[in-house]
C-alpha cells in the first residue's frame, strides 16, 4: 500500500495535501439610502413647485363671486352686444367653450380692467356654474384668435372692441342657453 495513491479495482485516488479553504462569511451589507433620499427630495421639490404654481395661478384669477354680488356702478356705461358661443376640442380630449361678444364704453372714463361674472344655469334656472374672470379683448384674429387683458389697450370713452371669455370646462348640468353675464368690477383712469 502506498501513502499517496490508493488503488482499488482500476480506480486511482490521490490524497490531497492542501488545507481546507476558508471561505469568509459575508456580513450583511448596509443599504445605501442616499440615492433613495435624493430621489425622494427631488419628488418632494417637484410637488412643492407644482403647489406653489397652482397657488400663484389661483391668486392671478379672481375668486368666485356670490351670485348676488353687486354690480360696479360704471357697469351701466359698458354695453355688451353681439354675443356668440362656440366650442372646440382641446388636446386632452375635452372641450373648451368660448363666449365672444362686443363691448362699448359709452361712459366718460378710460377703462383699464373689467371683471366679469358668468352664470351658467340648469333647466330649473338654478346656477350650475359660477365663473368670475377678467375680460379679455381680442387682439388679432389671424392666423388664430389671440386675446389680451383690457390693460394692454384700455377702452377710451366711445371705444368699441371685441372680447372673448374662455371656459376650460362647463358643467354637464348647464341647460345650453346663453349664460348670464354681469360686470362686477371696473377699473378706470
Amino acid at each position: 500500500m502506498k501513502l499517496g495513491n490508493f488503488s482499488s479495482r482500476g480506480c486511482k485516488i490521490s490524497l490531497v495535501s492542501t488545507p481546507p479553504e476558508v471561505i469568509p462569511i459575508r456580513e450583511k451589507e448596509e443599504r445605501n439610502w442616499l440615492p433613495l433620499a435624493v430621489a425622494a427630495a427631488v419628488v418632494l421639490s417637484i410637488v412643492a413647485v407644482a403647489i406653489l404654481l397652482s397657488l400663484k395661478d389661483a391668486r392671478g384669477k379672481s375668486a368666485v363671486a356670490p351670485i348676488n354680488a353687486p354690480l360696479d356702478p360704471y357697469a351701466g356705461s359698458l354695453a355688451l352686444t353681439g354675443l356668440a358661443m362656440s366650442e372646440s376640442a382641446n388636446l386632452a380630449g375635452g372641450k373648451v367653450t368660448y363666449l365672444d361678444g362686443h363691448i362699448s364704453n359709452t361712459g366718460a372714463r378710460t377703462v383699464t380692467s373689467v371683471t366679469m361674472q358668468v352664470l351658467f344655469r340648469t333647466v330649473y334656472n338654478e346656477v350650475a356654474q359660477n365663473e368670475t374672470m377678467p375680460l379679455k379683448l381680442i387682439r388679432v384674429r389671424e392666423p388664430y384668435i389671440d386675446v389680451e387683458p383690457v390693460s394692454a389697450t384700455p377702452l377710451k370713452p366711445g371705444d368699441e372692441r371685441e372680447f372673448r371669455l374662455v371656459f376650460d370646462a362647463v358643467s354637464a348640468d348647464w341647460n345650453g342657453a346663453y349664460p348670464e353675464i354681469r360686470i362686477l368690477q371696473v377699473e378706470s383712469k
